[in-house]
Order: structure tokens, then sequence, then C-alpha cells
């Protein structure tokens, strides 16, 4: 059985249960001048208010809690642009057990930081994929530590996937008729389409990237998994190769992928720090660029969008000077 096929339903309730002491229900946030300035309904979900500030913190927790005594004691290991890092030490310190984090030399400092700030090693490689899983595997090998991927894993990914199941019951009076969901990794992605293909079946999930990292656009359209080029994005979370469990579940229950740039990303961040007062990182802001390049496509329905982090490096912001 693939990792794909143990992302259910059934799974993703049980994660509900299983991680509900340490992360947050995140709410559902709306802004009237942001419908009226894309013409359709917005619903913001809020996962840039969730523990470590990404819905990360959901994924880790689950993969941690259901390692047994034996293997938790042996601590845990992984790769990460940031916060599944930030994650999977927290629930590391949570489950009292140690956390060893490899992270690429590129990485934004106030990532580094909150990594390190929650106990983690911390192990520097290059940013390419093959950097990060070289470093990993060494330190695997060095710390005896288990391995938990940040999107491959279907225990990331059903832990992820409780951010659909809070969609569905924090909408249920009004249901959006879509949901867009920023891709990286993709477990973000597989997770809720897999949660509202059961709960919300006529709410069609739209992915939305980078056109620096556009991955999973190149394999949607192809039908068949496409390596990662190097990727050069502001949206340093959504770097990340999409998974192959991830890819499968895209195929499966995805409509349609929607490539943005990175001054549509900036121009989203804005919007959203001004208008909506939310402090949004790059990627998090993926979706709404998404909303303002297609107005046609989304004008004058209800649409769900996932801001999935809020971690940014205010010492580095890209908004660009005005005269």
């Amino acid at each position: 059985m693939s990792q794909a096929d143990l992302v259910t339903l059934a799974e993703i309730e049980a994660a509900t249960e299983r991680i509900a002491p340490y992360v947050h229900e995140t709410p559902v946030l709306r802004c009237h001048a942001l419908d009226e300035m894309l013409g359709c309904q917005v619903l913001l979900k809020a996962e840039h208010l969730q523990k470590v500030g990404a819905f990360k913190s959901r994924g880790a927790h689950n993969a941690v809690m259901q390692l047994g005594e034996d293997e938790a004691a042996r601590g845990v290991v992984t790769h990460s642009s940031g916060n599944h890092g930030a994650a999977l030490a927290l629930a590391a310190r949570n489950r009292g057990i140690p956390a060893h984090v490899v992270m690429p030399d590129n990485t934004a400092r106030v990532k580094l930081d909150a990594v390190a700030g929650y106990g983690a090693e911390v192990v520097l490689c290059e940013s390419t994929l093959e950097a990060r899983e070289a470093a990993l595997r060494e330190a695997q090998a060095r710390t005896g530590a288990h391995v938990v991927h940040p999107y491959a894993d279907a225990r990331v990914i059903c832990g992820q996937g409780t951010v659909g199941l809070e969609i569905a019951a924090q909408c249920r009076a009004e249901p959006p008729d879509a949901v867009v969901v920023p891709v990286g990794g993709g477990g973000l992605l597989g997770g809720i389409a897999v949660a509202l293909a059961a709960r919300l079946p006529h709410c069609e999930v739209i992915a939305a990237e980078p056109s620096g990292a556009d991955d999973a656009s190149r394999g949607f359209l192809a039908r068949r998994w496409q390596p990662q080029r190097a990727p050069d994005t502001i949206a340093d979370g959504l770097r990340t190769s999409l998974g192959e469990p991830n890819f499968e579940l895209m195929l499966r229950h995805v409509e349609d992928v929607l490539v943005v740039s990175d001054a549509e990303i900036v121009e989203a961040m804005e919007l959203l720090w001004t208008r909506t007062k939310q402090l949004i990182e790059p990627s998090g802001a993926v979706p709404v660029a998404a909303l303002m390049r297609h107005r046609a496509r989304f004008a004058g329905r209800r649409v769900a969008v996932v801001l999935s982090g809020g971690n940014v490096d205010v010492h580095h912001l890209p908004f660009a000077p005005r005269d």
C-alpha cells in the first residue's frame, strides 16, 4: 500500500483527536474590502496563527505522537526550509525527545532562529533538494533518529488534512465553492483534498504555486511526476519538490494548479498586510495572488484560501519602495 493510500478520512479524523492538545483550531477570517477588490467572497483560513506560525505544526505533531516509545527515544530528524523544522522541533519538545533539522544555508534567519529556539539541532546544507536529502541521510546515520519527512509521510499528510476538516465544519452553513491551497511539497494540498472530497464533495480544490517553482503545474498537465528544477522564488516555503504520494493525491482530487509570479505574490502579500492587518509570509500569500490573477474564474463565488504561514523576515521585506 502506498503512502497516498494511507491518507484516508478516518486517519485524518483520528489525527484531529490526536493533535488537539498541541495545536490551535485556527479561525476563518473575513475582509469585505478584500471581497470588493477581488470580486468574490473570500474566506481566509488563518493557519499563520497556528503554533509555530504555520500549518506544519499539525502534521509534525501527528507523526511524533504516533511513534512507539523505543522509536521516539532515539529522537526525530528531518530536512526543512523552516516551518516544518520548527514544527517538528516543537512536537519533539512536547514529547521530550531530541530533534535534528537539516536546513538550506539560504533559509530566512527568522526560521533558523525559530528551529533552534524550540531546541532542535540545526544542520546547514546547500539549498538543492539533493543536498538536503544527502545531509538528512548523514544526520540520520549519525544520530539514529527517526526520519519524519516534511511532506511525503502519510502521518504528516493526515495531520495537515485536519485543516480541511476545520474548513468544512467552520463553513457548514455556507460551504465554499472552491478552496485554494498553496503547494510546495504537497502535504497540505493532499491532506485537504482527501478531507474535502469526503466532507464537501462539490467543492473544487485548486492548488497555487510560484512560477519559479512550478513542478506541480508541469506534473499536473503532463499527468506524470516532474522533478523540481532549480527553484527561484520569493516563496521560500514552496521551493521544495512535490512529493510523489502527494502527486498521486493531486491527480485524484485536485481540479487545477494555478501559477503566479513573484511580483503577484508580493502584491498579494502587501494587500493582505494592509487590508486585513494580518502578517502573512510570501508562501501564504500565493492563493490570494491566484485570486487576483484569475478574477474571472472566481467572480461571484465563495472561495476559501489557506494562509499557510506568517513567518516573515521583517529585516528583508520584499515590498518595492515608492516615490
